[in-house]
Parts: structure tokens; sequence; C-alpha cells
């Protein structure tokens, strides 16, 4: 018999409760994901080869029979999934499916995994609230109900084995909106005028005040005219004001700004972020994830303010009490936070090593002072003109919280930082050392981040802190949104130097548009967005989706019945699906760019079967011509590509000669730009071969690279045995049987090696070594 049976979701959030309570409480999981767990609670013997998070749906059956035994021999059983509405649904769930008996089943929330936090949900146990299990239960009807009609419509009308759901779909077109505007940005170009002053201090030396122009000069024939001018102009500080400012610390983690800040920080995704703040959770080193509030308790409080007295001193302590601002915020959470703010490291991966001082350092300098500045502006004056030189200054008085954590930003400009200034004053005449009129283009808007899209959607009150991972994963896998880094462009820009008198030109070059972890719509995400747009316009419209989420709210404090809200949705919604399918054309994508010169025939891009392509005519049935098609290269869209991009791609595959008998073909694959010859292809250098413009003499030149390199790469082969070689690969000699590979013991000399040799290490490879520590 059991006196008191708790049941979590997660055997590692199991492991970490069973610590804190006593020995008349078993804790168990209802997801057998941990093999030790698994074979303990339910006799299920997971093998080496199964993953700790995978387990079969036979297995499945056994855990809930098992659990109906646990919970039926228990007096008390203790429901102690997370405090959302997702933990609040699969507490229902349970108590459904075990058919667990209301007079002895308590549910228990906490916001981390401590003795203390524990104790006390045992104390103030309650019963399931099914206003939060309806709420979750709402967005998981309504998202099936969309998702279930809609994704066969896009099968009918645009491409089979597409989807569409209500949060993945606005996140899509949030993307290609932004795309679009990026491509339709006309940019401009002024001259920024800075110059360089000499100012000399009392002990004989120079300094160097640096100052922009107030204005910015539309063409170079302006700024060449005030270069002129200041060649014989005066210099004199017309003004200096100064100013006392300050730079208030962060609020303390939210779900949205950890996985920016991770992001910008230590270069996660936000999948990943979210597992190992799940991991450091579930081992008691954190507070729950998944939250919107801003909220510390009185006891953190306390914590942290002891931490900071004790590293860095009184005056370095401010308590600061943040509100939330997150649209429609869910209930009230506490913070991301560690759970024992006097642990400034923990055990753990490096991942999780890292994520944890991120989240220490932000919510303990959450409550440190206010960093303290002095800024100063100098007006320097030109005689005879109404353009101005600033100067501007800062000066750090009281580091604050700066001594412990600054918060990124997505900001791409390029602003410098602001220095301290030499002295001067009023009424001083200057001398230029140097002015400079250095031509600047201006930005088109920076396309989305996985963190900036993040903190687009919780703007617009879009999704929840558990729906933002999935939904930004769920976008790339299906296609819809590629995630990737892109070169960027030359492009060459002016310069006019004034010194000693004498105006320079000179002209360089830039590198611009450079993109690194960018989220760029794909042909079909685009297409896709287009068709829904046009006849489901509510569903991908901002605020009918924040709607939504209030509406669950409402659901969630009791105030809407969550049936009457799905039924008001679905009957106009299930009607427009029925027209839909009735009125509404195959969508292709397709757009004429032309005619091509060469035979007068219209050409085309659309999505192809295989993706998107370009096609030259069409079928002739009376003579029998079919068009002809090239598939689009990577990056490029079917909505900018020119007339010229899209014939060019027709240009390859093109023969360049011939080598040994065999023909030499140049092409564009999967893999990028290629010479091929007899049956076997060879890489382009990139940045050094140009496919339309190789020679043959160049193309012989890789492929006799290519088998020097393949021969290095031959250490042994055995006749009587075709499928045995012996290889010298990245990471040193292996061996390679079957399209199989195995690594050779550190002690044997791969070129001593005999057939039995090989073949004895393929039936006992080495043990791997385990690269967790």
């Amino acid at each position: 018999m059991i006196d008191n049976l708790v049941i979590v979701e997660s055997p590692a959030k199991a492991k970490t409760i069973e610590k804190f309570l006593g020995k008349d409480f078993h804790v168990t999981s209802s997801m057998g994901h941990i093999r030790d767990l698994a074979k303990k609670d339910f006799g299920i013997d997971l093998k080496n080869n199964y993953s700790p998070d995978y387990i079969v749906p036979t297995d499945k059956k056994k855990i809930v029979s098992e659990l109906k035994k646990l919970s039926k021999e228990a007096k008390t059983v203790w429901l102690a999934s997370d405090e959302d509405r997702e933990g609040e649904a699969i507490a229902w769930h349970l108590s459904e499916v075990l058919k667990l008996d209301p007079a002895k089943t308590r549910r228990i929330v906490f916001s981390e995994i401590t003795k203390n936090a524990i104790q006390e949900s045992i104390k103030k146990y309650r019963s399931v609230d099914i206003n939060l299990v309806n709420a979750q239960q709402a967005r998981r009807v309504l998202d099936r109900l969309v998702g279930f009609e809609l994704s066969p419509v896009l099968w009918k009308k645009v491409k089979p084995s597409l989807s569409a759901g209500r949060v993945q779909s606005v996140a899509v077109r949030l993307i290609v909106d932004r795309e679009r505007e990026i491509n339709g940005f006309k940019t401009t170009s002024n001259y920024r005028v800075t110059a360089a002053f000499n100012i000399p201090d009392t002990g004989g030396k120079v300094q160097v005040l640096k100052a922009e122009t107030d204005k910015r000069f539309t063409t170079k024939a302006e700024a060449k005219a005030f270069l002129e001018h200041c060649i014989s102009g005066k210099f004199r500080i017309s003004d200096i004001t100064q100013k006392p400012s300050k730079k208030s610390p962060a609020p303390p983690f939210i779900t949205s700004t950890l996985q920016q800040e991770a992001s910008r920080k230590l270069g996660f995704s936000v999948s990943q972020t979210m597992s190992v703040a799940q991991r450091l959770y579930e081992a008691g080193h954190i507070t729950y994830m998944r939250t919107d509030s801003v909220n510390l308790s009185q006891l953190a409080l306390n914590a942290a303010k002891q931490v900071i007295q004790e590293e860095y001193g009184e005056k370095y302590v401010h308590i600061h009490t943040y509100k939330t601002k997150a649209k429609g915020a869910q209930e009230a959470h506490e913070a991301i936070r560690p759970t024992y703010i006097a642990n400034k490291t923990i055990d753990g991966t490096n991942a999780e090593k890292r994520l944890y001082d991120l989240i220490w350092k932000r919510m303990v300098a959450s409550q440190m002072s206010d960093a303290q500045f002095e800024r100063t502006t100098v007006a320097i004056e030109v005689s005879n003109s109404p353009v101005r030189f600033v100067a501007q200054g800062e000066v750090l008085q009281f580091e604050g919280f700066l001594k412990l954590y600054l918060e990124s930003t997505d900001d791409e400009s390029d602003e410098e930082t602001k220095g301290l200034l030499p002295p001067v004053k009023v009424g001083d005449e200057l001398s230029y050392t140097e002015i400079s009129a250095v031509q600047r283009f201006t930005l088109a808007p920076p396309r989305y981040t996985e963190a900036s899209l993040v903190k687009k959607l919780e703007e617009l009150g879009i999704g929840r802190p558990s729906t933002y991972a999935p939904t930004i994963s769920t976008i790339q896998n299906r296609g819809y949104v590629l995630k990737e880094d892109r070169e960027g462009k030359e492009r060459k820009y002016e310069v006019l130097n004034l010194k000693k008198g004498i105006i320079t030109e000179d002209v360089l070059k830039e590198i611009y548009n450079r993109e690194k972890s960018k989220l760029f719509p794909d042909n079909i995400g685009m297409i896709v967005n287009d068709f829904l747009i046009e006849y489901f316009k509510d569903i991908l419209d901002f605020n009918f989706t924040a709607k939504v989420e209030k509406d669950f709210d409402f659901i969630a404090s009791g105030k809407l019945e969550w049936t009457l809200m799905i039924d008001k949705f679905y009957k106009p919604f299930h009607e427009q699906v029925e027209k839909t399918l009735e009125v509404s054309d195959y969508s292709k994508g397709e757009r004429e760019l032309g005619t091509d010169p060469e035979t007068g025939k219209q050409v085309i891009v659309r999505m192809g079967r295989y993706g998107p392509i370009v096609q030259i005519g069409d079928a002739q049935t009376e003579t029998g011509e079919k068009p002809r098609y090239a598939s689009l290269l990577k990056g490029q869209q079917l909505e900018t590509i020119s007339l010229k991009e899209a014939l060019d791609l027709f240009r390859l595959p093109r023969s360049i000669g011939d080598y040994e008998g065999k023909e030499l073909t140049v092409g564009i694959g999967r893999f990028g730009p290629y010479v091929r010859h007899n049956s076997k292809f060879y890489s382009l250098k990139k940045g050094i071969d140009d496919p339309y413009k190789i020679t043959q003499e160049r193309a012989i030149e890789l492929i006799l690279e290519k088998i020097e390199q393949e021969k290095n790469r031959l250490i042994k082969t055995f006749d009587d045995e075709p499928d045995l070689q012996i290889l010298n690969g990245h990471w040193g000699p292996y061996i390679s049987y079957k399209k199989k590979n195995y690594k050779i013991p550190r002690k044997m000399v791969p070129a001593d090696l005999t057939r039995e040799d090989c073949l004895k290490i393929i039936e006992n490879p080495p043990a791997k070594k385990s690269s967790k520590k």
C-alpha cells in the first residue's frame, strides 16, 4: 500500500522532486523517458539502442495500466504537472484516463522545484481547475480545426503535403511581408560629414575632438561645396551642455526575452534555448521556463539583495518592481530565475552552464542600482554657415548594474560608442586636421532572426510562451521559411577628404546586405501565404489571432464558454472552406517575364512539381514540341527573378570540350556548380570558378586535382573482398565495408592490416567514448 503517489510529466522532474519528499511519498512519471525509472516503476527494459526520449506505443499501454494499479493502491494521488494551462490539461487527462477518485486526488503547482516550494504546494493543494483545462482544450481544438480544414485545401489548390496553422501561417506572413518590404525598398544616399579638431591641453599635448555636422548633405555637390567653404572658414565652440542621465537594468527573463537574449548572446536557436531551460528546470536549477510574468517573490528579492551586498556592496542594491507588458499575459507566474540565487554556477553540460549563467546575471542585475552617466554636447559653429558641427561624449560616473550585465539588442546600425571629450570651453577657436564627407546609404528594414520574430509575435499578442519555439520550428521544417547565412553584395561609395586645404576624391568598395542566421521565405511559403490571404484573410489577420488569444484568457478565467467560442468561429470558417474549394483556381505563383529573344516564345516562372522553375514556350500538340524547363537556383525567388537571370539558367549545362575521349559538361546542381566527366562530378571552387566562363583547361585541372586527392585517400584494398577498403578520412584512417565505416584502433598501423584483421575489427568494433560528461 502506498500512502502518497505523486505523478509528474517527466522522469527528470520526478527524480528531482523525489529528493525533497519523505518516504511516505512515491514519485513517478507519466512519460517513460528515462531508462532506469521506466524499468524500476513499470518493469519495462529499454534496450541500449532506445533513445532516452523515445518509448513505443505498446509500452505506453503498459505505463497506463501500471499507473492505474499504483493509483488504486495509493491513499492519496498528487498531480504535480506544470503550472500552466498545458500542465493543467495533463492533470485533467491523467484524472480521466486513470479514473482517479476525486476524494483522494490533489492538484499541486509550483514554479520552482525546491523543498520549500513543494512542501508549500502540498499545504495549498486544490482540485483541477476546469477553466484552465477548457482554455487549453479550446486552443487545441481551434488549432486542429484550422489545420485539418485548411491543409486539404492547400493539397488540392497549391501542392500536396502542405499544411497550414493559425499561428504558424501568421508567422510566415510576417516573414513574407518583411521580404517584400525589403525587395520594394528604394535605397537613397547622402553624405555624412565628420571632422577632427586639434585641442591642445595644459601639458602641451594635443588631443583630438571628433564631431559631425548637424545635417547630412543629399548630393556630392552640396558636400563638396561645404568642404570648400571649410577651407577658409573659422571654427569656434558656441555652446556646451552637460546633462546627467541614467540607464536602468532590464527586468528578469520571461520566455520570450530569454529566447531573444540567448540567441543574441549565446547563439542558441529558440528551440535549443527551451530544451536547455527545460533540463535546468527539471534539475531544480531555475524556476518554470514558460512564463510571461516579470514578478519576483519576496524570497527571491531578499536572496538577490544579499548576493549583491556580498559581491558588490550596499550602494549597488536597488530593489526594482517590474510590471508585465505582454498583451494578455497568462496566469501570475514568476519570472525565470535561479531557484537558489546564492549558487552562481551549477554542474551540467556546457550549454546548461552558459544558459544558467545568463539567467543568474540577468536576475541579479535586475535588482541592482541604475548606471549613472553625464552626457556632454559641444556645438561648433562654422563662420558664415548655418551648418554646425556637434560633438557628443558620455562619462560613466557610476556603473551600477553594468558591472554585471548589459542587455543586447537587435539594432544593426553602426553607431559609434560615445567616449570622453577633451576639456574645452565656450569661445575656444579650433583648427581642423581633417574633414571628410563619406557617402552613406539608407538601410532596408532588417530581416527577422528567430529572436526578433519572437519579439514581434509577442508585441502583436500572437501565441503564448509555450507556442513560440514550436511555431518557429514548424515553419522551418515545413519548408516555408529558410534559416540561413547569405553573402553580401559589393558596392562602391565616394569619399571626399579635406586635409591641409586640399580636397581629394576617392571611390572605395564595401560589402552590404550580408546576412547571418536570418529567416527567408521560400517560394512555396510565399505562394501559400498569398493563397491564404486571398481566401482566408481573417485567419491571417494579426488582430484576429490576438483576439483569439484574449478569448482563451476569458475561458481560463471562467468568463466565456469554450464550446460557444469554437462554435462561433467554426461555422463561418467551414463555409469559407467549402466556398474556396469551389471557386478558387490552382495556385502556382505563375509570373510572365517576357519573350525569349532566340525563339520568340514566352518565358514564365512558376512552382513545379519538384520546386520553382522557369518555362520557355508551351506544349504544341500539332508539332509535338515540348516546352523547355530550368530549375531556379538557391536564393532566387519567383517574384523577383529577372528575364535575364531566368534565361541564364538555360545556358547550363554546357559542353566545354572533352578529356580522354569523354565530354566535359558544366552545370549547377543541388550542391552548387560542377564539372561532369565520365559520369563523375567535380565541384567548382567557390569564389574562383565561374560556371559560365570556366575553360576546358581549368576543368581538367580540377579533375586531376580531385583524382590526386582520391589516390591519397586510398590506403589499401583487397582483391578477394572488393567491398573492403582502408581509407584516409577527415578524422584519420578507417575501414569501409559494405557502406559502413569502422574506426581503426590507435595501436594498429592501417597499411599493415590484413583482411582477417579488418574483419575482426568489424565484428568487434572499439567501444565509443561518450561525449557527455
